[in-house]
C-alpha cells in the first residue's frame, strides 16, 4: 500500500460515506461533490446507492423530497450543521418518505461546540461525546414523524479535492482570501469601544469578525484531520497576516493534542498569504496547458477547480450553440479513469508543447489498441490533427466508453488551442516582460503611462484589445509586482490620468460583466453614472495601492522582481520559490520572514530559552514532510514550481501543495472585491 497521502485521505474518507448511502437518496452540498468529483468521482457514489429509483440531488432549499418508494436519505455537507443548513434539512425531510436518515459533516463535533458558544473547559470535559449531533438526531426523528425511525449524524472529514497526489484544494474555503489594510477599517468599525488596530501586523485571533474566526476554525479542523491521517505531528509557521492567524489556531487546536502525543513521524505546515504576491497569479508566466485550459473554457457549475468540456464533436449533433446543453459537458477530474488519471498528471507536470505531444501520444495509442484506422503524421501537433485522431471514436460506442476520459481531455485541449482567448495569452505574456523591464528601468508614472492608450470604450475596442476586466489584471500585475512605492506628482497626476480613463470606459461599456457589477456596484449599465464610476475607480486604486503595499511588513521577502541590466533582462521571482529556497538554504539561517507558531508553553519556554542558551528553534526544514498551504489559491505552474523547486533542494524530502482553489487570472480581482472576505456564507 503506498503511503498515507491527499487521496488515500480524501477516499478513506468517501469509503466512510459509501457505506451509509446503499439504497438511499444522497443529498451533497457543492464543496463535498467537488471532493467526491476529485476523489473517487460520482460513478464510485451511484454504484454504492444501487438501484434506479435512488438519485443524487443537490443539496437546495428547494431539492426534491423522498417519495414513498425511498425511505432512506444520506445528506453529505461540507458546513456546520446550524441555522439555514438545518432548517433545509428539517424542509426537505417534512416533505419526503424517509424513515431513515444519516447526516454527514465535514466539520467535527469540537467546532460545533464552538460555533455553539461552548466554553473551551466546558469542550475539553465533553472530549468523547457528542451532544450537537445528538440534539439533532432527535430532531431528524422528530421532523421524521416516528421518534421509533433511525437517525444519524456523523463527523467525516471531507475536506480535499485532490487534483494530484502532491496537490489538493479545499473547495468549501474557495473564498478564503487574505486580508487587506483596508480591511482594518472594517474591523474598526465593527469594534468601536475597542483598541484601534493601527495595520494589518496587529491583527489577530481576537479581532477577527466571529463568522470568519469560524470559518478559520472550520479549516483548521479539517487540516488536523489530514495530519492525523498522516501520522503526523505538525509544527506550523506562517508568511502574511492571515496565514499567522490560521497557523496560531492550528498549533493551539485543543482537540488535537492526543493525536499529537500518538504521532510516529514530523511535518512542518506552513501557510502563506496570497496576497504578497498577486503578480504569479494574474500573470501568463506559466507555459502550462492545464493553466489554458482553466482560463479559457467555461467553469463547471457548481465546481471551483474544473471546466466544462463541449462534448458535441462526439455526436451526431450539429455543432450549433443551441446543442451544447443538449449533451452533458466533459471535464478534467478523470478519478476513475486509470489512462485518463495518467495523462492529466502528466499535463500537470509538463510544459505547454510537451503537453500537447502527450495528448497526441495517448490519442494515438488508444486508437491503435482498438484497431481505429489511424493515420499517422509527425511533427508540429496541431488542433485539426487532434479532432481528426478524437473523431476516430465517434461512431463506435465500446472505443468511446473505454477512452471516454481520454477523449475529455482531448477535447478540451483542442478547445483550448482554438479558442480566441489562447492567442492572447501570448499578447498578455510580451506585454508582462515590456513591464517587466520598465519598472526596472522607469518611474511607476511611466510604467502606467503605457496602459493609458490601451484603456477603450466598448464601441472602440477590437476582439485584439484588452477588455476591462483584462485591464484590472495588468492593472494588478503592475502594482503588485512594483510592491512599495513613493508617490510623486508625476505618479499622481498619471494615476489621475488613469482613473480618469477607467471611469470613462466603465460609463460607456454596454453591459455590465459580472465582476463590474461587483466593483460598481450596478447591476446595469444604465444605472452607472459617471459620479458612481469615479467613486468605484477610487476605490479600486486604494485596493491596488493596498496590493502594492502587501510585501511592506517584509524584510527579507520584500520585493517579487529581479531588476535587469546590460546583460540580463529583469525577471519575476515567484515568493512562494524564494519562501521554499529559504527553507531549505543549506546555512539553515533563522528564517526572518517565515515565524513559527508556538503550541503552547513547551514552545514558548523553547523560544525563551534560546535567547539565553544553545537551544535550537524550530526549523521549516527540520522534518521529512512539508505541507505548503497557499492561502487564497495557487496556480498550476506555481505547484510545479514548488514540487520540483523541493526534489532539487532536498531530494527525498516529500512535498504536499494545499491551496483554497486553483487560480486563473480573472479569479483575482473576483476575490479582492468580493464583499463577504469578513462575514462568509457559512450557512447559518
Amino acid at each position: 500500500m503506498s503511503a498515507p497521502g491527499v487521496l488515500s485521505f480524501t477516499q478513506q474518507g468517501w469509503e466512510q460515506v459509501l457505506t451509509k448511502v446503499k439504497r438511499a437518496v444522497v443529498y451533497l452540498d457543492s464543496a463535498c461533490a467537488e471532493s467526491l468529483h476529485w476523489g473517487c468521482g460520482s460513478t464510485r457514489l451511484l454504484e454504492a446507492v444501487g438501484g434506479p429509483e435512488f438519485h443524487l440531488r443537490e443539496f437546495e432549499s428547494d431539492a426534491v423530497g423522498g417519495g414513498v418508494k425511498q425511505p432512506k436519505a444520506v445528506f453529505v455537507l461540507s458546513c456546520l450543521l446550524k441555522g439555514r443548513t438545518v432548517e433545509t434539512i428539517r424542509d426537505i425531510i417534512c416533505r419526503s418518505h424517509f424513515q431513515y436518515c444519516v447526516v454527514v459533516t465535514a466539520v467535527s463535533h469540537a467546532v460545533h461546540l464552538t460555533a455553539n458558544h461552548v466554553p473551551a473547559a466546558a469542550a475539553a470535559e465533553l472530549e468523547g461525546q457528542h451532544p450537537v449531533f445528538e440534539q439533532l438526531e432527535e430532531k431528524l426523528c422528530e421532523w421524521m414523524g416516528n421518534m421509533n425511525y433511525t437517525a444519524e449524524v456523523l463527523h467525516v472529514p471531507l475536506l480535499l479535492a485532490p487534483a494530484a497526489p502532491y496537490l489538493a484544494l479545499t473547495p468549501a474555503f474557495a473564498s478564503l482570501f487574505p486580508l487587506l489594510p483596508q480591511d482594518v477599517h472594517l474591523l474598526n468599525s465593527a469594534r468601536p469601544d475597542k483598541r484601534r488596530l493601527g495595520s494589518l501586523g496587529e491583527v489577530d485571533a481576537s479581532t477577527l469578525t466571529p463568522k470568519l474566526l469560524l470559518q478559520i476554525r472550520c479549516l483548521v479542523s479539517g487540516l488536523s484531520s489530514l495530519c492525523e491521517h498522516l501520522g503526523v505531528r505538525e509544527e506550523c509557521f506562517a508568511v502574511g497576516s492571515l496565514s499567522r492567524i490560521i497557523a496560531a489556531d492550528l498549533a493551539n487546536y485543543a482537540p488535537a493534542k492526543n493525536r499529537r502525543k500518538n504521532a510516529t513521524s514530523r511535518a512542518s505546515v506552513i501557510f502563506v498569504d496570497r496576497t504578497l504576491d498577486l503578480t504569479g497569479a494574474v500573470g501568463h508566466h506559466g507555459d502550462n496547458l492545464v493553466e489554458k485550459i482553466i482560463s479559457v473554457l467555461p467553469q463547471l457549475p457548481g465546481h471551483t477547480n474544473d471546466v466544462m468540456v463541449n462534448m458535441v464533436e462526439l455526436t451526431a449533433l450539429q455543432q450549433e450553440e443551441e446543442n451544447q446543453n443538449v449533451v452533458a459537458p466533459g471535464c478534467l477530474a478523470q478519478s476513475h479513469d486509470t489512462a485518463a488519471k495518467a495523462l492529466w498528471e502528466a499535463l500537470l507536470n509538463t510544459k505547454h508543447k510537451e503537453a500537447v505531444m502527450e495528448v497526441r501520444r495517448h490519442l494515438v495509442e488508444a486508437a491503435s489498441r482498438e484497431n481505429l484506422p489511424i493515420k499517422m503524421s509527425m511533427g508540429r501537433v496541431s488542433p485539426g490533427q487532434l479532432t481528426s485522431y478524437i473523431q476516430l471514436f465517434k461512431n463506435n460506442l465500446k472505443a468511446l466508453r473505454n477512452h471516454c476520459g481520454l477523449l475529455q481531455l482531448g477535447l478540451a485541449t483542442v478547445q483550448t488551442l482554438k479558442h480566441p482567448q489562447t492567442a492572447k495569452w501570448d499578447n498578455f505574456l510580451a506585454f508582462e516582460r515590456l513591464l517587466l523591464q520598465s519598472i526596472g528601468e522607469s518611474s511607476m508614472s511611466i510604467v502606467l503611462s503605457q496602459l493609458l492608450p490601451m484603456i477603450k470604450p466598448s464601441t472602440q475596442r477590437t476582439n485584439d484589445d484588452y477588455n476591462l476586466e483584462e485591464l484590472l489584471i495588468l492593472l494588478i500585475y503592475i502594482y503588485s509586482v512594483t510592491g512599495e512605492f513613493v508617490v510623486d506628482k508625476d505618479l499622481g497626476d498619471t494615476e489621475e490620468k488613469v482613473k480618469k480613463a477607467l471611469a470613462q470606459a466603465f460609463c460607456e461599456e454596454s453591459e455590465l460583466s459580472p465582476l463590474l457589477q461587483k466593483i460598481t456596484g450596478c447591476d446595469s449599465s444604465i444605472n452607472l453614472t459617471s459620479h458612481k464610476s469615479k467613486i468605484a475607480v477610487d476605490e479600486l486604486f486604494s485596493t491596488l495601492r493596498d496590493i502594492a503595499g502587501a510585501r511592506s511588513p517584509m524584510k527579507q521577502f520584500k520585493s517579487v522582481c529581479v531588476p535587469g541590466n546590460h546583460s540580463h533582462q529583469a525577471i519575476y521571482k515567484p515568493l512562494l520559490k524564494q519562501v521554499v529556497e529559504e527553507i531549505f538554504n543549506p546555512e539553515k539561517p533563522d528564517p526572518v520572514d517565515i515565524e513559527h507558531m508556538s503550541s503552547g508553553l513547551t514552545d514558548l519556554l523553547k523560544t525563551g530559552f534560546s535567547m539565553f542558551m544553545k537551544v535550537s528553534r524550530p526549523h521549516p526544514s527540520d522534518h521529512p514532510l512539508l505541507i505548503l498551504f497557499v492561502v487564497g489559491g495557487i496556480t498550476v505552474s506555481e505547484a510545479k514550481m514548488v514540487k520540483d523547486l523541493v526534489a532539487s533542494l532536498k531530494p527525498g524530502a516529500q512535498v504536499i501543495l494545499l491551496s483554497t482553489r486553483l487560480l486563473k487570472p480573472l479569479n483575482i480581482p473576483e476575490l479582492l472585491f468580493a464583499t463577504d472576505r469578513l462575514h462568509p456564507d457559512l450557512g447559518f
